[in-house]
C-alpha cells in the first residue's frame, strides 16, 4: 500500500477516487464506480468527499486548503 496523496496524474475532479485507488490497489475507475453506486444510498458521501479533497495533500505535499 502507498501513501494516501492526491495524484497529480489521472485526476478527474479532485483526485479523491484516484488516490483510494492507488492507496487499495485498484483501478481508478472500479473506485469512481464504487462512489458512484454509494450515492444511491442515504448518508454524507458528498460530504465525506469534499472533506477528503481538502485534507488530502497532492503530491507535492500541499493540501488543497494550502494551495490557495
Amino acid at each position: 500500500m502507498t501513501a494516501l496523496a492526491r495524484p497529480t496524474n489521472g485526476r478527474m475532479i479532485g483526485g479523491v477516487c484516484a488516490a483510494l485507488a492507488r492507496r487499495f490497489g485498484t483501478s481508478a475507475t472500479t473506485m469512481r464506480v464504487i462512489f458512484l453506486l454509494s450515492c444511491l444510498l442515504p448518508g454524507p458521501q458528498f460530504l465525506l468527499y469534499i472533506a477528503l479533497w481538502i485534507l488530502l495533500p497532492g503530491e507535492n505535499g500541499k493540501t488543497a486548503r494550502q494551495a490557495w
